[in-house]
């Protein structure tokens, strides 16, 4: 009977021993499996850092640090760089950054990504119908881009025959300068390049104190809730239908980043979302905190853009 007993103890025992080996392995092969899947989730992390470029418009700097926040949750050592719209194409398609969420098309950056295309990945867009134009407050007697040639004794010399612009090197300045303004004969006018914050400031200062003024500008930007703004119309329509933004990659982020790929491929929003966060980055807070706040906010929309890459 006890030797019984003691056969049917050793015999428990290695059973035992056999189960743990079989679901624990050693601790070399632990880690290994470790290093080869470095995040808990269902879709690896593969590289940790990512490298964002985008240019200082209200739109791109609300989304880019919204999307800083998620993929930094998500794992990834995230750095956002602001530069001129021509590195934003080249930083991408040489693969020194990673991805862009601020690409306008089929219109306005329609030159750079003709330049640019073959060494860029196209995720699609991630906010839909998104117009530019030529933008005057509501007070002003004008309604067409046509009124600025037929009306430029009174107009012109209200605005010394200026358009206030934006950055030089942004498509819609190219549109404006190459095609607009060629196409409306308003040779007698200038377009005044300077920068997104630069312009916002102008259109306030005139505003406060009831003068005209005509800038270049685009939806959606915060003062469109901030002022009473029209679009002048466009009967010629060289600015073409609204525009969509647009997530691009560099090749192979699906390879090297396959979490972060998934997350940029899902993001999606609305204006009135991506407008909650630039309203309140306008009147003060911190861009970071913004996207942080918003996030935490919103948790919903977020898991969207997550969803598929948690077990």
């Amino acid at each position: 009977m006890l030797k019984s007993m003691k056969r049917l103890s050793i015999t428990a025992i290695i059973l035992l021993l056999m189960v743990l080996s079989a679901c624990g392995g050693s601790s070399e092969e632990n880690e290994a499996s470790d290093e080869g899947s470095n995040s808990d989730s269902g879709v690896e992390l593969g590289q940790k850092e990512l490298t964002i470029p985008y240019v200082a418009w209200a739109s791109a700097t609300a989304s880019n640090h919204v999307m800083e926040v998620v993929l930094e949750e998500a794992g990834y050592d995230v750095t956002l760089k602001q530069v001129n719209s021509g590195a934003m194409y080249t930083s991408v398609s040489d693969g020194s950054a990673d991805a862009t969420i601020s690409v306008w098309l089929p219109h306005t950056d329609a030159s750079y990504w003709e330049k640019y295309k073959e060494d860029l990945v196209h995720l699609g867009p991630n906010l839909e119908g998104a117009p530019l134009g030529l933008v005057v407050p509501e007070y002003m007697d004008i309604n067409s881009i046509e009124d600025l040639k037929e009306n430029k004794n009174s107009i012109g010399d209200k605005t010394e025959y200026t358009i206030t612009g934006i950055e030089p090197g942004a498509g819609q300045m190219e549109l404006t300068k190459e095609e607009v303004m060629p196409e409306y004969g308003l040779d007698d006018w200038t377009l005044q390049a300077s920068s997104s914050p630069a312009m916002a400031s102008s259109l306030g200062e005139a505003i406060e104190n009831k003068e005209p003024i005509i800038v270049t500008l685009w939806s959606p930007h915060w003062t469109f809730s901030e002022y009473d703004l029209k679009y002048l119309e466009d009967p010629k329509n060289i600015y073409g239908d609204p525009d969509n933004i647009n997530t691009i990659v560099r090749k192979d982020l699906d390879e090297d980043a396959p979490k972060a790929h998934k997350i940029l491929d899902q993001f999606k929003w609305s204006k009135d979302q991506i407008g909650e966060v630039m309203v309140k980055i306008n009147d003060g807070m911190d861009p970071a905190k913004a996207a942080e706040e918003w996030v935490n906010n919103n948790q919903e929309a977020v898991d969207e853009w997550m969803k598929g890459t948690k077990e």
